[in-house]
């Protein structure tokens, strides 16, 4: 199989099953209906809750490729007035009452819950005004955000790209995942959203194309060192192909993106 040939298809291999979004499917059932069945009281009342993050733009990572891929959810809470700790005690307590035999922690800002397929980060939000909520900064102070507002500009940006960019997106995620987690997950979206791909044609050169635009200049050496180190294999991949190695620019691109 050529470079290009295998990166097209692990691109394809890096989306969810038919079953793992079946299974997916019922949990958010399952969870919108513990939710509205739970918080029914005056003071605690939910204005609305709704799915949000990867998992609505088409770029969440099976479990097979991230350990920590996850469902984002918004929780609205319809009465202000309280620190951000607050509701995520009372998204705590619900959890607990509710899914007692699964795995339950606090990552601030978020109540993680995890089942046996998926994992869901909850997130407590207060309405502001239009599609602007208020979610926790930290666990005393509150902070505005649009939830879906990239995903629109991704989008566009998979369409003015040959959609080519949503499964660039997927493979670059699956890089950072196999190497600790290099980058955010969010936030290397946007970066590589926000690219320009002049005389990129096909797959192989769109996702060369993003680790040839990163830059060793994060805060810890580690990451430099797996930036480095990408870099150092696209270059090795090149050079294999510039001399009609096949076989070897396979196996070198594997230690870029590994298969499944």
């Amino acid at each position: 199989m050529s470079v290009l040939g295998y990166l097209q298809s692990r691109a394809s291999s890096a989306v969810l099953s038919s079953t793992e979004n079946s299974s997916i499917a019922t949990s958010i059932d399952t969870l919108k209906s513990r939710l509205d069945g739970y918080f029914t009281r005056d003071h605690d009342a939910l204005s609305t809750h709704f799915k949000f993050g990867s998992s609505t733009r088409g770029t969440i990572l099976p479990r097979a490729d991230d350990m920590h891929s996850d469902i984002d959810y918004m929780i609205v809470f319809e009465k202000g007035g309280y620190t951000p700790q607050t509701y995520l005690d009372r998204l705590r307590t619900f959890v607990e009452k509710r899914y007692s035999s699964s795995e339950i922690y606090q990552d601030s800002p978020t109540i993680v819950l995890e089942l046996n397929h998926i994992k869901f980060d909850l997130v407590p939000a207060l309405y502001q005004y239009g599609t602007t909520y208020k979610i926790p900064s930290g666990t005393a102070s509150w902070r505005d955000t649009n939830p879906n507002d990239f995903n629109s500009t991704l989008e566009s940006a998979n369409k003015n790209n040959s959609y080519l960019i949503k499964p660039t997106v997927r493979l670059a995620k699956i890089w950072s995942a196999a190497n600790g987690y290099v980058f955010d997950s969010y936030l290397f979206e946007k970066w590589i959203a926000n690219q320009s791909y002049f005389f990129c044609a096909n797959q192989k050169d769109y996702l060369f194309a993003v680790f040839d635009k990163l830059t060793a200049n994060e805060t810890t050496q580690w990451r430099n060192d797996k930036i480095i180190r990408a870099k150092q294999i696209v270059a090795n991949v090149r050079d294999y192909e510039r001399r009609e190695m096949p076989a070897s620019a396979e196996a070198e691109v594997k230690k870029l993106i590994p298969a499944n």
